[in-house]
């Protein structure tokens, strides 16, 4: 257990671990408490414009019942968060924050917001469980749930008796979904889809395989890709801001760093050695000069190999060679496309 964003959480289990956590999810399914992400809701005429206004991309994009991933920027580009947004209606609104986030989130809204739009910060009125992997569809079918939804879609469903958000999304790069409980069913529904899973080899899993399987897709991590330093455009996350609208909070800077081109960009690279990357480890060109820092690193199971994002001054491409300093020794990486592992989300 560790302290994450303010909340004891799992890194993994004692008679599982994260390697085999990790595999479960890539091979079979795996499931994970995630009810320290946040909980918000924006209610009102004008709800879909202020939320345009305030987040990257565009709501305009979706209809009802589907959910978007989008950022919220200071006027300068930094992030707050990055978030999901449930699209209820126009005037209805259900978001999904990072844990430690939530209050900045609700407060820079409610700071800007018009009159007569309700924010409500509801993030302990709700739990949220994450059922990840191939199998995944059997264990909600094994529980008499529907699950004909499209990628990012959702519906409104019952579970162990419980009412509850059901979202075809997730953070491992395989199929999944995360269901959204009320706090006060949050355990009852837990319990039944620890039991649902075990018929198929599931495992329950950790934090430690959640960013293991998460970096092995190149997804950022706020704090780590994205911070209120670090812009989309920065991130390589230009493809959830919405260029066309009008404006947003901070469209003019990201506009002119898209333009002119950022001076610094996140890539993704492999290990040529048995070097393990780890955030905050300095990136070197081929002469050794300091060029740019590792945002994320780990070995990943899958590959047998140390993976890492990093964020770079200068050009790279795709086959260039760097050296990231791992505690004073230089491991050869190079830069690849990502995802490190293919997706299988559908």
């Amino acid at each position: 257990m560790a302290d994450f964003g303010g909340w004891l959480m799992p890194i993994d289990y004692p008679e599982t671990g994260v390697i085999a956590e990790h595999t479960a999810v890539r091979e079979r399914v795996g499931l994970f408490d995630v009810s320290h992400l946040g909980k918000a809701s924006v209610k009102g005429v004008g709800a879909l414009d202020f939320l345009n206004s305030a987040f990257t991309n565009d709501l305009n994009r979706i209809g009802d019942g589907q959910a978007q991933y989008t950022m919220m920027c200071k006027s300068n580009g930094g992030v707050i968060d990055d978030l999901i947004v449930y699209r209820n209606s126009a005037e209805d609104f259900f978001l999904v924050p990072n844990a430690s986030n939530t209050t900045d989130v609700v407060a820079a809204l409610k700071s800007s917001a018009p009159a007569g739009l309700e924010i409500i910060n509801l993030h302990e009125h709700y739990g949220v469980i994450a059922v990840q992997g191939p199998k995944c569809i059997d264990v909600l079918k094994s529980l008499g749930v529907e699950t004909d939804l499209g990628y990012m879609s959702f519906s409104h469903v019952t579970i162990a008796g419980a009412p509850a958000i059901l979202c075809r999304t997730g953070y491992t790069g395989e199929s999944g979904y995360e269901i959204l409980p009320s706090w006060q069913d949050a355990l009852q529904v837990w319990d039944a889809l620890v039991l649902a899973v075990e018929p198929f080899n599931g495992m329950v899993c950790g934090l430690g395989a959640r960013d293991t399987l998460r970096t092995e897709m190149g997804y950022p991590l706020h704090g780590h890709e994205l911070s209120l330093e670090i812009t989309p455009v920065q991130a390589s996350a230009s493809w959830a801001v919405g260029w066309k609208k009008e404006s947003f909070t901070g469209s003019d800077v990201l506009h002119q760093e898209r333009e002119k081109g950022p001076h610094r960009s996140s890539y993704a690279m492999k290990s040529l050695d048995r070097g393990i990357p780890r955030s905050g480890m300095e990136i070197k060109s081929r002469d050794g000069q300091v060029v740019g820092v590792v945002t994320s690193g780990t070995f990943s199971p899958t590959l047998k190999a140390g993976i890492a994002l990093g964020l770079i001054s200068g050009p790279a491409h795709v086959g260039d060679r760097f050296a990231i300093d791992i505690r004073g020794r230089n491991c050869d990486v190079e830069i690849i496309k990502l995802p490190f592992v293919a997706s299988h989300v559908k």
